[in-house]
């Protein structure tokens, strides 16, 4: 149960930066659709910057960049130009695909260089690694996950133990009002997209340089999608977001270890699980009634400052 588990963990990375992404972005009050493009932006770029350098902290910042490139499009069309949210996520979707394969066709089947694979491999942490049950789960990972711990903290932190966060916060829930009082409301929607945008190139790269370090076009495979399904399970808190992820990360590995436990199983019934259950939390998050349950008020709805 304990590697299960384990493995869970590391499942669980690329849905964790993905969707703290996006809840940053939909706590600004944007609703950005194209997680999965910019996840598939920064697979691509994050593997390409290690195949050409063997610098793993390179290849981490080319992900974040590409991630955060696609993200700057976004805002440019919906917060200066006004454009739909809906439809500009989903173009952004279709691109992060189309340039995925573009740009990665001569790398098919390469693999990620010997010192990056070095770098993500598992370094449990001193003391921590040794606590009865948890140790082995949690504390026996690559310093990856570690960076997804962190990040998780952080992020609560900046939401609601700082000035910039509640300002972002406020953007989110009542544009007008925060614009009356004085805070930047573009500046805080172009900086928190763009960093949202940032973190989802860093789960794509976590996908192309650590789970799959081989690469191929489709490495994504939907978790894009399920990154956008898992900000409304975890009602756009990111401690929930850190269990929702660990729940799917569960999931996308349970059939394999349910085959490989001699049960015999469909492999198309194996990939139906996590989507199946995205569906099924999306059915139940429409019943929720608690105030903080709830999107931030804002969400995708276009500010013309002259309506105010």
């Amino acid at each position: 149960m304990e590697s299960f588990l384990a493995a869970a963990v590391i499942a669980a990375m690329p849905l964790l930066f993905a969707t703290l992404g996006e809840l940053i972005t939909e706590k600004s009050g944007s609703l950005n659709l194209g997680v999965e493009g910019m996840m598939l932006m920064g697979a691509v770029i994050g593997f390409i910057v290690a195949y050409g350098t063997g610098s793993p902290s390179a290849a981490l910042l080319g992900a974040f960049a590409a991630g955060a490139g696609g993200a700057l499009v976004f805002a440019v069309v919906t917060v200066t130009l006004r454009g739909n949210q809906v439809v500009t996520g989903l173009t952004l979707t279709i691109f992060g695909g189309g340039f995925a394969r573009f740009v990665g066709d001569p790398l098919v089947g390469q693999s990620v260089p010997k010192s990056v694979q070095a770098f993500f491999a598992q370094a449990p942490m001193p003391g921590l690694s040794e606590i009865p049950a948890l140790g082995p789960i949690f504390f026996r990972q690559d310093a990856f996950v570690y960076m997804g711990y962190i990040l998780v903290i952080l992020v609560s932190l900046y939401l609601y133990r700082t000035r910039p966060g509640l300002n972002m916060r406020a953007v989110g829930e009542n544009t007008a009002a925060a614009d009356a009082s004085g805070v930047a409301v573009d500046f805080h929607k172009y900086a928190h997209i763009i960093f949202g945008g940032g973190l989802c190139g860093l789960g794509g790269a976590y996908l192309a340089l650590v789970t799959v370090p081989i690469w191929q076009a489709d490495v994504v495979t939907g978790r894009g999608w399920i990154a956008v399904a898992l900000v409304i399970f975890a009602s756009w808190n990111p401690t929930k977001a850190f269990f929702g992820s660990f729940l799917f990360g569960a999931l996308s590995i349970l059939g394999f270890r349910l085959q490989s436990m001699g049960f015999h199983i469909s492999q198309y019934l194996v990939d139906m699980f996590p989507y199946a259950a995205t569906i099924a939390i999306v059915i139940v998050s429409t019943h929720k009634n608690r105030r903080e349950d709830l999107p931030p008020a804002d969400l995708s709805v276009p500010y013309f400052r002259e309506e105010r």
